[in-house]
C-alpha cells in the first residue's frame, strides 16, 4: 500500500483517542459493501462514496462505475450508499482513510461541507476523485480531478429550446406560466439547472409561478406537482431536474385529469426534463408526455479507471472534465438552438 505503517499507528491511535462516540460513528458506515475483490499483488484499491440510489439516472451510474473498477480490471472496490445524507458519506471518506485505500471517489450529495474530512484525505496521501456533482471548498487542492456535467448548460440549452418552440409556435412569452420541480437542494445538478431557468425567465419574460424540490425523487415528483396544481390553475410549463421527477409530474398531471403535452395554449401541459437515461424517459418524448430532455450522461465509469489508470503512470488529469451530451425532442418545430455561438441539433429518438 502508498500509505506507511506509521501513519497507520498513528491513525489507529487518534481512533482510539477519540473515544466511543468516534468509534459508534465509523462503525454506523454499515453500508459499505466489497464489490470487487482482487487480492492479487499489485491491485488497486478504490472506496467509492455514492449519493446514493435516489433514481434511474444514480443507478445506472453506480453500475457503470462497479463495472469498471472490477476485479477482472484490477481492482478492489467498496462501495459505499450515503442514502441521500453528506454525513454517511463523510463518515465513508474516513472509513476508506482507515482502510488505507489507494483512490478515493467521492459523488457528493450537495456542494459545501466537505474542507475537513477531504483535508483528511489529503494528509493521509489519498487522491480524492469527484464525479458528477463538485464541491465547494477553500483549497481546490483538496480534490485530484472532477468528472461530469455541465449543468448549467444542460439548464440553458433546455430553456433555449422552449424559446425557439414559443418563436416557432407563435407563443408569447407572457403566455408561458412555469413551475420548477428543483432536485436536492444544494446539489450541483439542482445549482446549475435552477440558475439556467432563473436566467431565462429573467431574460425572455416567462412566468416563474412557483419552486419546490423533488429531491430528484418520483414520488416527491408527484406530490409537489400535485401541491403545484392545486395553488396555481393556469401553469402550462413544468421544469423537472430530472427524469424521475418529470414521471412523478405526469402522475400528478393525469390523476388531476390533465394532459401532458406540447399543446400549451389549448390545455395541455409542457414538461422539460433532464438525463434521458432511460428507454421509459425515451418513450415519455416519443408519446409526446415529455417535450423536450437535456441529455446527461450517467456513464462514468470508464472516465473515472482511465483517470485512475493516467495516475498510476504518473500522468496528471485535468482538473475539470466535461462529458459531451445531447438535447432530446419529438417535437419537429425545432431542429436547432444556437448558444454562444455554439449551433446544437436537436435529436429525435
Amino acid at each position: 500500500m502508498k500509505k506507511s505503517i506509521f501513519l497507520t499507528i498513528i491513525i489507529l491511535t487518534i481512533s482510539l483517542l477519540s473515544g466511543c462516540s468516534r468509534a459508534n460513528e465509523i462503525t454506523s458506515a454499515n453500508s459499505a459493501e466489497v464489490i470487487s475483490d482482487n487480492k492479487s499483488s499489485g491491485s488497486i484499491t478504490i472506496g467509492f462514496s455514492q449519493v446514493g440510489a435516489e433514481s434511474d439516472w444514480r443507478n445506472i451510474n453506480t453500475e457503470s462505475m462497479k463495472k469498471s473498477l472490477s476485479a477482472d480490471n484490477g481492482y478492489s472496490l467498496i462501495y459505499d450508499d450515503g442514502q441521500q445524507k453528506q454525513q454517511n458519506q463523510i463518515i465513508a471518506i474516513r472509513t476508506f482513510i482507515q482502510k488505507e485505500v489507494d483512490y478515493i471517489v467521492l459523488a457528493p450529495v450537495i456542494e459545501d461541507g466537505w474542507n475537513t474530512v477531504l483535508a483528511e484525505a489529503k494528509d493521509a496521501g489519498i487522491p480524492v476523485i469527484l464525479v458528477d456533482r463538485k464541491v465547494n471548498v477553500e483549497d481546490n487542492e483538496l480534490f485530484t480531478c472532477w468528472v461530469g456535467s455541465d449543468f448549467e448548460l444542460e439548464g440553458r440549452k433546455v430553456c433555449e429550446w422552449l424559446n425557439e418552440y414559443c418563436k416557432a409556435n407563435a407563443i408569447d412569452a407572457e403566455n408561458i406560466n412555469i413551475v420548477n420541480i428543483k432536485g436536492t437542494e444544494g446539489a450541483s445538478a439542482e445549482l446549475g439547472r435552477s440558475r439556467s431557468l432563473h436566467k431565462a425567465v429573467n431574460k425572455y419574460g416567462w412566468n416563474l409561478l412557483d419552486e419546490a424540490s423533488g429531491d430528484f425523487t418520483q414520488a416527491k415528483g408527484r406530490e409537489v406537482m400535485a401541491g403545484f396544481l392545486r395553488k396555481h390553475k393556469d401553469i402550462n410549463v413544468v421544469y423537472c431536474e430530472n427524469d424521475n421527477e418529470a414521471f412523478g409530474a405526469i402522475d400528478a398531471i393525469e390523476a388531476a385529469g390533465k394532459k401532458a403535452g406540447n399543446d400549451i395554449m389549448h390545455g395541455e401541459i409542457m414538461i422539460l426534463a433532464f438525463d434521458g437515461s432511460t428507454e421509459q424517459a425515451i418513450n415519455e418524448i416519443r408519446n409526446g408526455r415529455i417535450s423536450c430532455i437535456g441529455e446527461c450522461n450517467p456513464l462514468h465509469g470508464p472516465r473515472v479507471e482511465k483517470i485512475i489508470s493516467n495516475l498510476e503512470k504518473g500522468i496528471i488529469p485535468d482538473k475539470y472534465e466535461y462529458v459531451d451530451e445531447d438535447i432530446f425532442s419529438a417535437d419537429t418545430s425545432v431542429k436547432t438552438i444556437t448558444l454562444d455561438d455554439i449551433s446544437y441539433n436537436i435529436v429525435t429518438p
